[in-house]
């Protein structure tokens, strides 16, 4: 069994989206970004399924070029290969739940191109 607390130890960062490895299961990792109010992580797709939920917060996911309103405890499967973004109207909490055969560095990446 592995546990873990998503509102523990929250660390904000002032200039770019937070991302930190919650777990790793036989085939997921869980995934925790913190958003400051205006924060985004523009349009990229991943390779693999993705699960996106609203832990606090409310932000902007854009599919295809199309809007979707999130509050907390929305919960979004996406497939592989789907182009997304990402704006946080609040300071948000999401977790995203990736495949094993993602990287986590891939989504850093994706940070680090959003500033």
């Amino acid at each position: 069994m592995k546990h873990i607390n998503i509102l523990k130890n929250q660390s904000y960062n002032n200039d770019k989206v937070a991302i930190s490895v919650l777990f790793e299961t036989e085939t997921t990792k869980e995934i925790r970004i913190l958003f400051k109010e205006g924060q985004v992580m523009k349009k990229h797709q991943t390779p693999f399924p993705i699960t996106v939920e609203i832990v606090k917060g409310e932000l902007d996911f854009g599919v295809n070029d199309e809007i979707h309103h999130l509050i907390k405890g929305a919960l979004v499967a996406l497939d592989g290969g789907v182009p997304h973004d990402l704006k946080a109207k609040t300071d948000c909490i999401v977790r995203l739940t990736l495949s094993k055969l993602d990287t986590v560095t891939r989504v850093k990446n994706v940070v680090n191109l959003s500033q």
